[in-house]
């Protein structure tokens, strides 16, 4: 994209919300009340906003390769806190996509390089999940299921901390898990039964 078209595009995006809302720039600069704390993967192709149909001021995000929640990154970390403690979100999406790239290289046998450490996070839910995976015949749909349970384990993952779980308890706070199919545009619901996997996940991880 040419830099230059991107500020004429800026110029044409105020002028469409101002005509939409003459104080829409004033009302933005008051602060932010989302309701969404939004993971996704860093993926060019997967923009949060588009793909929910997502205005400014509706969803924090926090975007990394693979969507991954990682106990020892301080930087996912401390979003969640700050969006749960403090922006007080109501609900946690964890979004995956269907040809990640980040899931797609963690299937094969090759050095990385500095993003071993990172995909081995994710051939860790291979290998928690290896027999039903390893049971799957068809590249492809091994493939999308890796992508699937990925998402699942990272939910997991938000669900161990104790910002969530205390926003559960005083709030009712959610983690959703969702898929984005960009072969046909859907976006997926995992249907994670978000208190039982939280039962499950305080009887060892319980921080409150």
């Amino acid at each position: 994209m040419n830099f230059e078209q991107i500020f004429k595009n800026n110029e044409k995006w105020i002028a469409e919300k101002t005509q939409q809302n003459p104080s829409f720039f004033q009302d933005l600069s008051k602060g932010q009340k989302p309701e969404i704390l939004y993971i996704g993967c860093s993926d060019s192709r997967v923009t949060a906003e588009d793909l929910m149909g997502a205005q400014p001021g509706e969803l924090f995000i926090h975007r990394n390769i693979a969507n991954m929640v990682v106990s020892i990154d301080l930087n996912v970390m401390s979003v969640i806190n700050y969006a749960v403690t403090h922006l007080k979100v109501q609900h946690v999406v964890v979004c995956g996509h269907y040809e990640c790239g980040g899931v797609k290289a963690s299937l094969q046998p090759l050095d990385m390089g500095i993003l071993n450490p990172w995909l081995r996070n994710i051939r860790d839910v291979y290998r928690t999940h290896q027999k039903e995976l390893d049971a799957i015949a068809n590249e492809q749909k091994k493939f999308d299921r890796l992508v699937e349970l990925n998402v699942e384990e990272q939910c997991i993952n938000v669900i161990k901390t104790a910002a969530v779980q205390k926003a559960y308890k005083e709030r009712g706070l959610t983690v959703q898990g969702w898929v984005f199919d960009m072969r046909t545009g859907k976006l997926i619901d995992l249907k994670i039964d978000f208190p039982q996997t939280l039962s499950h996940i305080m009887k060892i991880y319980n921080l409150e």
